[in-house]
């Protein structure tokens, strides 16, 4: 129909901080919330302590937009307190002189990734978690409070080597049978593409990016594929492509989803 939309989400998992993170993730909510809650609140015009005051009452606001309970609210919260940490060290590093980005190396874009992706999880187990103590058991058991659980066949490959198996057992390490899916070589291999998919492919946007999909893609500096691959084409293998995601797509009506927020 010729409608062309604003950009909304550009593979924020991509980002090295939590700001690139959040210039990246719902950009139509962060725009709205910028010049209508962040701008009128005084933005950064009023000194350092306004300006994360403003930033945190921002993100509390957006939380609450989110849904009508604490979980959103804190994780508003947590979201505004990695911004505040993220710009105060980009202003204390701009004061010692190290103008530098952290990204700058492969390394250090690198690290930059993966400190921001486990603080993003982090966040959306308080977000997803039906109450606060809910989101406190599901942290429990990914640190390990209430020890580790793996499926029964790992304790025959542990044993393998001199035992280890029966030694983590004794020290409270659980072999269930509950966890099915990470049994095969193939569930774990699906993950990995997965996170392969998430880190590394070029989004949909940059599939289509020939066609001009949607509006404001020139502020993220897209380079053109040179590889005829990744571009989408009129061409008889994206047709099949685009036929078989059709197709699954319609397979997957009968699944019921969730609707997450509350009081939206």
């Amino acid at each position: 129909f010729g409608i062309i939309l604003p950009v909304n989400f550009f593979s924020p998992y991509k980002a090295s901080n939590i700001i690139e993170f959040w210039r990246r993730w719902h950009i139509t909510l962060s725009r709205f919330a910028r010049d209508y809650l962040y701008i009128p609140l005084g933005g950064n015009r009023k000194g350092t302590l306004l300006r994360f005051a403003n930033l945190m009452i921002t993100m509390l606001l957006i939380g609450l937009w989110h849904g009508a309970g604490w979980t959103f609210v804190i994780w508003g919260g947590l979201h505004g307190s990695y911004l505040v940490i993220n710009h105060g060290w980009h202003a204390i590093k701009k004061k010692i002189f190290l103008n530098t980005p952290t990204s700058a190396t492969i390394w250090g874009h690198a690290l930059g990734c993966m400190l921001t992706f486990i603080g993003v999880v982090m966040a959306w187990v308080i977000f997803r978690a039906e109450s606060i103590d809910g989101a406190t058991k599901m942290f429990e058991g990914m640190f390990g409070i209430n020890g580790f659980l793996l499926p029964p066949n790992y304790l025959g490959y542990l044993n393998h080597l001199y035992g280890l198996g029966d030694f983590l057992a004794g020290r409270g390490w659980g072999f269930s049978e509950e966890l099915e899916f990470f049994e095969g070589l193939v569930e774990a291999g699906s993950l990995l593409l997965l996170a392969f998919i998430t880190f590394f492919a070029p989004n949909t946007l940059q599939w289509m990016q020939r066609y001009k999909p949607a509006l404001g893609l020139e502020g993220f500096g897209i380079k053109r594929f040179n590889s005829r691959w990744v571009e989408w084409r009129p061409v008889t293998a994206w047709a099949i492509a685009t036929i078989t995601l059709a197709v699954l797509s319609l397979l997957s009506f009968t699944k019921v989803s969730e609707f997450l927020y509350f009081q939206f």
